[in-house]
C-alpha cells in the first residue's frame, strides 16, 4: 500500500521595508550607546551638550557592558 506524503514549506513574508527601517534603528540604537558624546543633543543645546553628556551618562553603565571603552 503507497502512502502520500506531503510536505509543507512556509515562507516568511518580511518586507525589505522592514528589514531597511530595523537596520537603521539598530545602527542609529549603536551609535548612541556605543559612541555618542554630545552629538544627538547638541542639535538643541548647542556646543553644552558636548559638556553635560546627557545620553553618555545615562548609557554609561550599559557602554562598559557592551565593552565600548569612555574614558
Amino acid at each position: 500500500m503507497s502512502e502520500a506524503r506531503q510536505i509543507n514549506v512556509s515562507t516568511s513574508n518580511v518586507s525589505k521595508l522592514a528589514i531597511v527601517a530595523l537596520a537603521i534603528i539598530f545602527a542609529a540604537g549603536l551609535f548612541v550607546v556605543g559612541f555618542d558624546q554630545g552629538h544627538i543633543f547638541s542639535i538643541v543645546y548647542g556646543e553644552q551638550a558636548f559638556a553635560d553628556l546627557y545620553i553618555h551618562e545615562l548609557t554609561h553603565d550599559m557602554r562598559h557592558a557592551a565593552g565600548f571603552p569612555c574614558h
